[in-house]
């Protein structure tokens, strides 16, 4: 199983960028997608979900209005459009697979991608 996150890097404050999360080793259209993030000191938080067609999204208030989360099952993949992106957006992004069994949850986690939004 592998989440493998990718399009993070430096960017100025109201710039953009779109994060890819490339899964593979399981049936990526069963399960529930979402990125979260950790900045330096602080819990990772939920910044973003999606189900597993994509017929529902969630945000975290802080995001709402300006990134945009989607995934393409037949890719394998889920995306973050990140707009207006503002300092306080700085973190590592981790990409999330979820999809609740009978009897466990099965829960997979990507290595974290870096964002940095200064100028």
């Amino acid at each position: 199983v592998q989440l493998v996150e990718s399009g993070g890097g430096l960017v100025q404050p109201g710039g953009s960028l779109r994060l890819s999360c490339a899964a593979s080793g399981f049936t990526f259209s069963s399960y529930d997608m979402s990125w979260y993030r950790q900045a330096p000191g602080k819990e990772r938080e939920l910044v973003a979900a999606i189900t597993s067609a994509g017929g529902s999204t969630n945000y975290a208030d802080s995001v709402k209005g300006r990134f945009t989360i989607s995934r393409d099952n037949a890719k394998n993949t889920v995306y973050l459009q990140m707009n207006s992106l503002k300092p306080e957006d700085t973190a590592v992004y981790y990409c999330n697979g979820r999809r609740l069994g009978v009897i466990k949850t099965y829960t997979f986690w990507g290595q974290g991608t870096q964002v940095t939004v200064s100028s």
